[in-house]
């Protein structure tokens, strides 16, 4: 891939993860070539999601003080957590479609679990990274102009968010930089995955996960990733100790040829729960839009079967579809 001579969004100084153009995670893989495109779409099989499937949208409380700890699964990699009297949205997406335009690409199956003007006061966002699903601008316009939350963010996503709307709030992120809120302390940390919003922009923002601590204990909030060797989950153990619930995705992960570099499966998702030591975990990326060829149930029979085969129990490892939720008192 020709280099180009600037970056879009970020001018910083190189730094181990950042060659003064691109951005990359040490040991990563290889971005795949158009071929290889051609011959994941072309040549796999595709297993037709239904065109619309309902939803029983959940109601959450306007609150949850304390170290009580609610987690609502909207869809895809959109979760309402809500602790410590905070409400906290991870990478919102609630359009009709993850794509520039609302007329063409991947299409919603199921409505968000909790509709749009249904949230409660959202006082921060974390948004892991720029693709489209996870990076949804018409809605973050609209909860910026409702609540001003702040949005926390890998570096160089923020001149996206910008253009779109100078008014937002938002603070970028280095990979293990802390950021003090409302008592929660949010860290910044690897994932294996990539970047771009256009043809031109590849990984010319960072991508990441996020570890909060907070008085519920520990939450893992893994953005989107591969995978790989597992070092990054059990980096998390190493430095922060094991999380009281994990949000790992299961979906989006057939050929694995493909996409197993930036997608795990759901038996590497629940090899990540034991890498990471988490009390529990619950599922997301999945049963919303179709990204890639498997059927709409396949993650959530695949996580079954891992989680037989590795002891791990449904109530340790759930997988709601849009519009369920977890308590933990």
């Amino acid at each position: 891939m020709p280099k180009p001579s600037r970056n879009t969004y970020h001018q910083g100084p190189p730094s181990p993860h950042f060659d003064g153009v691109r951005f990359r995670i040490p040991g990563h893989y290889a971005l795949k070539t158009l071929r290889d495109v051609l011959r994941w779409r072309l040549k796999n099989p595709w297993t037709r999601w239904p065109e619309f499937l309902p939803v029983t949208p959940d109601e959450p409380p306007a609150l949850v003080e304390g170290a009580s700890l609610r987690v609502s699964f909207i869809g895809q990699a959109t979760m309402l957590i809500q602790t410590q009297g905070l409400n906290i949205l991870t990478d919102p997406f609630f359009s009709q479609r993850a794509s520039p335009v609302q007329w063409a690409g991947p299409k919603r199956t199921r409505a968000p679990g909790v509709a749009l003007e249904n949230l409660p006061k959202i006082d921060l966002v974390l948004l892991s990274h720029n693709h489209y699903d996870h990076m949804d601008l018409p809605a973050l316009k609209a909860i910026h102009a409702a609540y001003q939350p702040l949005i926390l963010t890998p570096l160089g996503n923020g001149a996206i968010l910008h253009k779109a709307k100078r008014a937002l709030h938002v603070c970028e992120m280095d990979l293990y930089e802390d950021h003090a809120f409302g008592g929660i302390k949010i860290t910044l940390t690897p994932a294996r995955h990539w970047s771009r919003r256009t043809t031109r922009d590849t990984n010319h923002a960072l991508w990441g996960a996020f570890v909060l601590q907070t008085q519920a204990g520990l939450i893992y909030f893994a953005g989107d990733t591969g995978y790989g060797d597992g070092e990054h989950f059990r980096e998390i153990r190493a430095r922060f100790g094991p999380p009281r619930l994990a949000l790992l995705p299961i979906g989006a992960y057939e050929p694995r040829w493909f996409m197993k570099d930036q997608h795990m499966d759901p038996a590497e998702a629940v090899q990540a729960h034991l890498d990471l030591g988490a009390a529990r975990s619950l599922a997301m990326h999945h049963a919303t839009i179709q990204l890639t060829g498997e059927a709409i149930d396949a993650p959530t029979r695949e996580l079954e079967k891992a989680r037989a085969l590795k002891g791990v129990s449904e109530e340790d490892f759930p997988a709601p579809w849009p519009g369920g939720h977890v308590y933990f008192d």
